[in-house]
């Protein structure tokens, strides 16, 4: 199966003729500031394409999901778009399509049959080996500037039915396995808070009563380093003695970090991702070829370069 790596600036949409009956694109949920950037680029791309999106929230419910999935079917779309709730579950997803003989494009969530797609079927996303492993690299990097042999931290997960949060956690231990981090690593605690600002910031809420020493924390992603942001600032803890880490670099956490809350937060183009992903299920509907996967590379953000990322997410 192929892989091609896809530039930040990928080639833009084929000057097209509308399709008939147009993308039906389900997204694992509206209520989220990276996936709410990935669908506003798959409907830019589209807007510019002047092509007919309909897009769905699938308000993390995999039942629902699959429910918008084959309505689409029945519908008679061109391609599908999906975002899965729960990448274990995209079998059921793929088989559909399939059987409809109607083109499927996973965006974002590595589906669990990724490697068994039909040749119809492709996945857009960023590869996760590099997301937790740029995180924790940088952090490791700043703990060693401060002068600290040993660290003791904090992991904060996405939701576990997501590929992306058990690579993101992964990554963190291949990275002190490897003996890439220039610090001794241990972790307190991990648990997971749904990708979510709000869990997050109670959970750390709750880590923070046991009156532990910790010199950090590294989080799955943004909207959760950012929760835990909060309940560290309510605890009149100066965020100048932690090191947070975060993937995204969604617009809040540009701003947590020129607060000088955030340290360290990974790039992960939703832009790029989303019109990959339109573009991917064009040529297929078209009966074109494509790669079956096409990662968009990942870029590391430190206060360094966070002026750069500005308008990117």
């Amino acid at each position: 199966m192929k892989k091609t790596l896809l530039a930040a600036g990928f080639t833009a949409l084929m000057g097209s003729t509308a399709m008939a009956d147009g993308i039906g694109v389900s997204m694992a949920l509206f209520d989220d500031n990276f996936l709410t950037v990935l669908r506003n680029g798959i409907q830019s791309q589209a807007d510019s394409a002047g092509l007919k999106v309909q897009i769905e929230d699938a308000q993390n419910d995999v039942a629902k999901q699959l429910d918008q999935i084959n309505n689409f079917i029945a519908s008679g779309v061109d391609a599908i778009i999906v975002n899965p709730v729960d990448t274990s579950a995209t079998q059921a997803m793929s088989d559909a399509a399939a059987a409809a003989n109607i083109p499927l494009v996973y965006v974002n969530r590595q589906p669990i049959n990724v490697d068994t797609l039909p040749d119809n079927q492709a996945f857009v996303a960023s590869n996760e080996v590099d997301s937790g492993t740029l995180e924790t690299i940088a952090l490791c990097d700043n703990w060693a500037g401060e002068g600290k042999t040993e660290v003791n931290v904090y992991v904060l997960q996405g939701e576990l039915s997501n590929q992306a949060a058990v690579q993101r956690t992964q990554d963190i231990y291949d990275v002190i396995e490897a003996g890439k981090c220039k610090v001794k690593v241990n972790v307190i605690d991990q648990q997971t808070a749904n990708w979510s600002r709000d869990q997050a910031q109670n959970l750390m809420t709750n880590w923070l009563s046991t009156g532990a020493a910790f010199d950090g924390v590294i989080s799955n992603n943004d909207e959760m380093a950012i929760g835990a942001i909060q309940a560290m600032k309510a605890a009149g803890i100066d965020m100048a003695t932690v090191q947070v880490g975060g993937v995204d670099a969604t617009q809040d956490a540009l701003a947590a970090m020129q607060a000088g809350d955030l340290d360290v937060t990974v790039f992960q183009n939703a832009a790029a991702q989303g019109g990959g992903a339109l573009d991917a299920a064009v040529k297929l509907a078209k009966g074109e070829a494509v790669d079956q996967k096409v990662y968009v590379p990942f870029e590391l953000v430190t206060p360094a370069n966070v002026a750069d990322y500005a308008s990117k997410n």
